[in-house]
């Protein structure tokens, strides 16, 4: 592939042997058939209203910035290999609380499994941030060696997912159309490679100017799309104008732990990137609820009255009549809203239920609507004639 040169003639036959590495990849990531499980993994149980992975290289000062953010005591030392599980912790930051893990460090091949970095990476898909930490000091290579390591396994950085739709069916042949004209594939391209996938019958529809990695991607079915911040560590050792080149760089944050050097503004970068949402609730004729929010997000389902709903009780969905919210979502104050109301960060809610009905014959006092007397005047009792 690294020899063939890039054409118009070549592209479906280059998008073929995409297609087939691919595949293998896949088959080799997968546990053979009665095999038993890969063994103890680094997973821990999931915590707080976000997870966030730190991961690099070893000796990169990622157990120093987890013992600084979090507080917990984490081993560090001049050797590499210092850590050699997941260590958590927890952030604390405007009202919420963020799970920090700090993993082993990976080398080079830790995709075909050097190192344990299949099991590294395999926590790195369960974050919904992950924070790669480099030394600033030493070469800038190490970030594109990590990045190649990650999409070798499924994880892609700070991209969305394609926006291809891709049905596999029982009969009708490939159905391929586009709504946007392509530039960097071709029908033929597509076809070539649903024939290494030995799928003859589907629906492929490209909404945007895809690429032949994007569809090999959407076919796979198995790919993790995270956000991701570079880290550049120990910077009290780089002089001024490589500062200043590091922080002009796309989704990268410079800082020192020994120094305890924009500590604040990481945290600040990571609240900004996680895009989590504060929701204080308001019940019926009380003061809203400012000590413990509910913290909604994209990645955790969404950010509608209804996931507000789903997240105080299962049953509330049913018994949603409307919500008052003030706020920044509000175009006026106490605007009453449906379940597909998008809110926004620090809103007040107040959820109203629908009134439960009674049958007829169990209200009380003034609820009554209907006395017991009979409906027609001619089954009513009689009085008795007044005695003159």
């Amino acid at each position: 592939m690294a020899r063939t040169q890039k054409n118009k003639a070549t592209e479906g036959h280059l998008g073929s042997l995409k297609a087939k590495l691919a595949k293998l990849r896949t088959q080799l990531q997968e546990p053979a058939p009665g095999q038993k499980g890969a063994g103890e993994g680094f997973e821990v149980n999931k915590y707080g209203d976000g997870r966030i992975a730190l991961i690099g290289f070893p000796s990169v000062g990622k157990s120093t910035l987890l013992s600084q953010l979090t507080g917990t005591d984490s081993e560090a030392a001049a050797y590499e290999f210092t850590t050699l599980t997941c260590i958590p912790g927890v952030i604390h930051y405007n009202d919420t609380k963020i799970q920090l893990l700090d993993l082993p460090g990976i080398i080079e091949g830790a995709s075909q499994g050097k190192g344990r970095g299949r099991q590294v990476i395999a926590v790195c898909k369960s974050a919904d941030l992950l924070l790669m930490v480099l030394d600033a000091a030493k070469s800038h290579g190490h970030k594109e060696i990590l990045t190649r390591e990650l999409e070798a396994c499924g994880l892609r950085l700070n991209r969305s997912p394609p926006n291809i739709y891709f049905k596999a069916k029982k009969s009708g042949g490939i159905a391929f159309n586009s709504t946007v004209p392509l530039t960097r594939c071709d029908e033929r391209s597509v076809m070539q490679i649903l024939q290494v996938y030995r799928i003859h019958h589907a629906e492929v529809l490209f909404r945007e100017d895809a690429t032949v990695d994007d569809l090999i991607d959407v076919i796979e079915g198995n790919r993790r799309y995270v956000k991701c911040l570079y880290v550049y560590n120990k910077i009290d050792v780089c002089s001024i104008e490589e500062v200043d080149h590091i922080a002009r760089q796309p989704m990268s944050v410079p800082i020192s732990c020994y120094e305890q050097l924009n500590l604040d503004g990481l945290l600040k970068r990571i609240w900004e990137e996680m895009a989590l949402v504060r929701i204080y609730t308001k019940p019926q004729g009380s003061k809203p609820d400012f000590e413990e929010p509910c913290i909604l997000s994209e990645h955790r389902g969404g950010s509608t009255v209804r996931h507000l709903c789903r997240q105080l009780h299962r049953t509330l969905v049913k018994e949603f009549n409307y919500a008052i919210v003030w706020g920044k979502s509000a175009k006026h104050a106490a605007l009453r809203c449906g379940l597909g109301h998008e809110l926004r960060d620090e809103d007040v809610v107040q959820v109203v239920k629908k009134k439960k009905i009674l049958a007829t014959g169990e209200e009380r006092g003034r609820f009554r609507q209907k006395s017991d007397a009979p409906d027609k005047i001619s089954d009513r009792v009689k009085k008795a004639p007044l005695k003159t």
